[in-house]
């Protein structure tokens, strides 16, 4: 019999200041490319490595995007899910949604290739791929 592996999602909360907004008062577009870079850097050190595998190399975003759904406004809690997919042996895309009060205001995308120090594209360590795939929805 073969068993079905629910995915997980990686989930973070931030909330959007004054800081974050233009001068319309809504948040600045900007902001959800940082907020994609705190959860990405959060799930990779809480679910796939804590030293962001340093020793065998760097990560690289090759790919990034971010679709506006519905403004947010100083003030409201944002919740990022992050999930996986199309895996490959030395890449992989994480997809960022962006929920407020419930509501989906922002899906993002990145392609993130893994490299040797000098910058060079290798495969990912098959453990990392085991805990990558752990996220594939």
């Amino acid at each position: 019999m073969l068993m079905q592996v629910t995915p997980q999602t990686f989930t973070h909360s931030l909330t959007a200041y004054l800081k974050d907004s233009n001068a319309y008062g809504n948040t600045y577009f900007a902001r959800y490319f940082e907020w994609q870079g705190i959860c990405r850097e959060k799930w990779f050190y809480e679910c796939i490595s804590r030293d962001m595998l340093q020793q065998d190399g760097v990560f690289i975003t090759k790919h990034a995007q971010q679709d506006y759904l519905q403004e947010t406004f100083p003030f409201q809690e944002i919740a990022c899910e992050l999930n996986t997919y199309d895996v490959k042996k030395c890449s992989f895309w994480l997809e960022f949604r962006f929920y407020s009060g419930g509501r989906p205001v922002a899906v993002g995308r990145q392609q993130i290739v893994f490299a040797s120090h000098d910058r060079k594209i290798k495969a990912l360590p098959p453990a990392v791929i085991a805990l990558i795939q752990q996220y594939v929805k």
